[in-house]
């Protein structure tokens, strides 16, 4: 790192470090709180009684109860970085063709706008704006549902730049470490193979959707990306569609990917990773979840 970049990073922590101060100042300290990444796959595991949607409510239950939740989902992506920033988000079902009961599930947890819209102060070099019309979509809500059934913690939701590749998802990500201890949970929610292109209908025993069945490669692509989480090895990870043929068609598109970024940039060097949920369904949807844990 040359002169002229040192001192442009140190103004960036300094920034951040004044901007972060008003961002926390009405959070309690708390031991640092686990980061959770969660495969939340169909909606369906809402509403259903499988063992995933148990493997997310054993999730719930060992956790401390957070101040305050911030989850990145793959189903929100925007030209620049948004944060939600209404005071009540409202449910969001973008899907179709599901059971009628499915659209009548609400998660009315509460947000928290002062948060949302200093955050944005904080992350100015981020670019990041307040959203006041988005709300929870299914990957946020689907999974908050079962971990914390009671919605009584707020909620906000940050968008992912689809200007940005993976690297810079990451380096912001690093700007979230200091909400970990101060009770904040930060939860990534995606899938890490993700490829309906080769979603197995004859595999669905009948119409089960979670029936554990996968594709060479995507055994290959999980197990891959498992090894590399648990080694934080970052550049792999960062670069995860470079040369590998099992890879690039475990994640055509990255959306369900990034929100894995967001979990891995916010862990500390003493911290490792604990699987769950680790199942591949469909031939080609990886259900592979983990938490922090200390060592």
């Amino acid at each position: 790192m040359n002169r002229r970049q040192w001192i442009a990073y140190s103004g960036r922590l300094t920034f951040g470090a004044m901007g972060l101060s008003n961002v926390l100042k009405n959070l309690k300290p708390s031991l640092l709180h686990p980061v959770v990444f969660i495969g939340h796959g169909s909606p369906m595991n809402t509403i259903e009684d499988n063992v995933f949607s148990r493997g997310m409510k054993a999730m719930g239950r060992q956790l401390a109860k957070p101040q305050l939740i911030l989850v990145v989902s793959a189903h929100w992506e925007t030209s620049g970085v948004q944060i939600t920033a209404m005071p009540n988000p409202r449910t969001i079902y973008d899907f179709g063709g599901f059971p009628d009961a499915l659209y009548h599930v609400q998660y009315l947890a509460p947000g928290a706008p002062e948060f949302a819209n200093q955050s944005c102060k904080a992350w100015q070099l981020y670019n990041v704006h307040p959203n006041y019309t988005w709300g929870l979509d299914h990957g946020a809500w689907s999974v908050l549902r079962n971990m914390f059934p009671e919605a009584d913690i707020p909620v906000v939701q940050l968008s992912l730049n689809t200007n940005w590749n993976a690297s810079t998802h990451f380096e912001f990500s690093r700007e979230l470490k200091a909400l970990r201890s101060k009770g904040v949970l930060i939860l990534g929610s995606g899938n890490i193979v993700h490829n309906f292109s080769y979603m197995n209908f004859d595999a669905l025993h009948p119409g089960d959707f979670n029936f554990p069945y996968a594709h060479d490669w995507a055994v290959e692509a999980n197990e891959t990306l498992k090894y590399w989480i648990k080694n934080s090895q970052v550049s792999d990870l960062c670069n995860y569609n470079i040369g590998n043929t099992a890879l690039k068609r475990a994640i055509p598109t990255p959306e369900h990917y990034l929100p894995l970024l967001y979990t891995m940039g916010v862990l500390e060097p003493h911290e490792s990773v604990q699987f769950f949920n680790d199942q591949i369904i469909a031939g080609a949807f990886s259900m592979t979840s983990f938490i922090s844990k200390e060592f």
